[in-house]
């Protein structure tokens, strides 16, 4: 089991087995919504997912036309988990909330033709320059 939280401690996932996905995004609404260059995330099966506390929510429509519902602590505003209605049978998990450096690594770099010029991920098999 693999446990995320938010910075005050109010809201956590609790996230059984191994994730279906780990990625990055380089949308703009990732690099909004994170403060960042990119967002980190790992994608769970919706029933191994238990979100615990109390979240406020937030409903955007992604390029895709799709909704994505995202989950976030009230007191400190960490997102904790998101839903895309495009794959509504996985939860999305901000890596960061796992503080788990040992975590394991995205597969998959999405909207890169957003990415900083700067930015370089390292991904399975060698760099990949964006």
């Amino acid at each position: 089991m693999r446990i995320a939280r938010c910075r005050c401690g109010s809201v956590s996932a609790q996230c059984m087995g191994e994730p279906v996905r780990v990625s990055v995004c380089h949308c703009l609404a990732c690099q909004q919504r994170t403060g960042s260059v990119l967002a980190s995330q790992a994608r769970f099966e919706e029933s191994s997912v238990a979100i615990g506390g109390r979240t406020s929510t937030y409903i955007r429509t992604a390029d895709s036309g799709s909704r994505v519902l995202y989950m976030f602590c009230p007191h400190c505003g960490d997102t904790i988990a998101y839903v895309n209605e495009g794959e509504p049978d996985l939860v999305a998990i901000p890596i960061g909330a796992f503080a788990d450096p040992s975590f394991p690594a995205p597969t998959v770099s999405f909207y890169e033709h957003r990415a900083h010029q700067w930015v370089l991920i390292a991904l399975p098999g060698g760099d990949h320059r964006l």
